[in-house]
Parts: structure tokens; C-alpha cells; sequence
């Protein structure tokens, strides 16, 4: 099968009902007035992978269980809309969805509706064979069902990538993303010693680019075993929207663009990026810091979308 997909977006499509709160944490109240508004809005992890990849020219390919509900219906438009292919397949349980609670600075603390998903759901295998070897690389989100599909796709020999948000290190829930990925993009917000769980990566896995964001303080690329760090940039312009796919931290951070270039070169060869690098010292945790961020900035005209439903 030809490939006629750059990056396949396995997993992480739903739904935010974004709140922002006047502080964080929230002090108990019996109310609060919320005066910039409640979003509820089409956009997790795996839906701004697919957004980024697309503003870059990539041609991208989302597959994910969507419920048939209002929540599967603003995903499906979300994609139809940025021109996104999508394939859909049915999840009896409904489309992933979440409450973000939002503070000033950026911080947010996100409530997962675990009643979304259930033990059982897989992806068909036919499908993700089919999507994957007809791509050049494949985006893992964490998600359920995600995990059980990690086999078949290493079977395909297609490279992959993940991002692991804010493990802790010692999660095994996550670490056969960890350890499957050719790349992995994680937060050092938990984790106790940073360089030595993204070492660890390397050494266990097959992951021969390691990216490891620390919010304010940028990020940190382990690739041939070396350690350099990015410096944070500055955002062009007023933030607009602090969420995305991952526990954002304070507002300064590398945009999307910085992460999902490297997804258009060779794993074995690291794109490093940022001026200057510097040798880094130890590496800072987070608080509560970013893996990456949805992109809000103005893309081309879409072409026409490709989205299909699976049974």
C-alpha cells in the first residue's frame, strides 16, 4: 500500500468544557460567577496533534472511537471543518470528554469522565494495520484503547511517537508507550529526576529522541545520549488559549510547532532547534508544566475532508 498519509494520529479525540477559574487551587465556594465564559469545545490530545500537523503541511489521518452523541458530532466537525481525514470507530460507551478548570497564570486542572471508555474496547486490528502502513510515521496518543494496539503497529515497522504528558516515571500504565516509541515527548512536571527517567527511556525502549518540556523553563532533548537544553520562547503575541493536549504550565513555553517538527525527519537524526543551546544543569520539574500546546494560529483553507465510520 502506498503511503499516502505523513503521520497517522492514533487515539486522544473528544471533547473540553473548558471553565476558567479566578485561581487554582479553587477554594471551596457555594458558587462563583465566571466571567469569561464556559467552552465546551471539540479538542484533546490527539485532535491538536492532528491540527499542528496539518498547519505544517502535513497530511494527516485522526482514528479514534467517537460515541454517537453530541460530543462525537463536535469532533467530527472539528475535522471536517480543518480538512483533517478522520476515521471513526464506533465507542458504545461515547466519546471521550473532560472538564477543564483553568487559572489565570495557564495552570489548569483537568476532570476525565472515565465512563467513556470501557476494559474492552479495541481498535480493529485490520483498520490500524491498514492506516499504519499506509503512513510514514504513527502518533500514539495515550488514551484508551491505545496500548493494545502498540503491538500490531510495531508490526508494521512504521516509527512512532508518543507523548507520556506528566508520568511519573513509575506509572506502568504508560510504559509501554515508553518503551514502544521511536520518539517520546513527556513533561518533567512528575518527575523526581528528570534526566534519569529520560535516560532510562532510551536505555529500555527504542526511543532514540527523548523530549522532555519543563514550562517556563523549555525543554530538554536527549538523543545519542547527549543532553542539551531549548531555551522557552516568547509568544509573538497575547496568549489566547493556554489548553491543549497535555497539563499546561505557566505561559511561556515551546509552542507546538518546536515538538512536531521532528516528526518530519528521521527518528535517528534530531532536529535541535532553539538558540542557544546550552549545557544543561540539573533539569527543573514543571509545578504543574506543559508537554505542548494546541496551535490557535490561522491555517490554510482546507481541502476536502476524508472522514469515514467504521461499522
Amino acid at each position: 500500500m502506498g503511503q499516502g498519509t505523513d503521520v497517522l494520529v492514533l487515539g486522544g479525540a473528544g471533547v473540553d468544557t473548558v471553565v476558567q477559574v479566578p485561581s487554582l487551587p479553587l477554594p471551596y465556594a457555594d458558587s462563583y460567577m465566571i466571567e469569561r465564559g464556559i467552552e465546551t469545545r471539540a479538542g484533546q490530545t490527539g485532535d491538536f496533534v492532528a491540527l499542528g500537523l496539518h498547519a505544517l503541511g502535513l497530511r494527516t489521518h485522526h482514528l479514534d472511537l467517537l460515541g454517537d452523541d453530541p460530543e462525537g458530532e463536535l469532533v467530527r466537525a472539528l475535522h471536517r471543518d480543518r480538512g483533517i481525514a478522520l476515521t471513526a470507530v464506533p465507542g458504545p460507551a461515547g466519546t471521550k470528554r473532560a472538564v477543564n478548570l483553568v487559572g489565570p497564570d495557564g495552570r489548569r486542572l483537568s476532570l476525565y469522565d472515565v465512563s467513556r471508555s470501557r476494559p474492552e474496547d479495541r481498535f480493529p486490528e485490520s483498520t490500524v494495520r491498514e492506516l499504519a502502513r499506509g503512513s510514514r510515521h504513527v502518533h500514539v496518543a495515550i488514551t484508551h484503547p491505545c496500548a493494545p494496539a502498540l503491538p500490531v503497529l510495531r508490526e508494521t515497522g512504521v516509527p512512532l511517537s508518543t507523548d507520556l504528558h506528566d508520568w511519573d516515571g513509575e506509572n506502568l500504565y504508560h510504559e509501554p508507550f515508553a518503551l514502544a516509541a521511536d520518539v517520546v515527548f513527556l513533561s518533567t512536571a512528575s518527575l523526581a529526576d528528570p534526566e534519569r527517567t529520560m535516560r532510562d527511556i532510551a536505555r529500555r525502549g527504542r526511543a532514540q529522541v527523548v523530549v522532555a518540556t519543563a514550562g517556563a523553563e523549555g525543554a530538554y532533548l536527549l538523543a545519542d545520549d547527549e543532553l542539551i537544553r531549548v531555551p522557552a520562547v516568547s509568544p509573538p503575541a497575547p496568549v489566547v488559549d493556554s489548553n491543549g493536549p497535555a497539563p499546561p504550565g505557566p505561559r511561556r513555553r515551546p509552542p507546538v510547532r518546536a515538538r512536531l517538527i521532528l516528526l518530519r525527519k528521521s527518528p535517528a537524526r534530531p532536529v535541535r532547534r532553539g538558540s542557544p543551546h546550552t549545557a544543561p544543569g540539573p533539569l527543573p520539574r514543571a509545578g504543574n508544566g506543559a508537554s505542548e500546546e494546541g496551535s490557535s494560529q490561522s491555517r490554510p483553507t482546507p481541502p476536502q475532508s476524508q472522514s469515514r465510520q467504521i461499522g
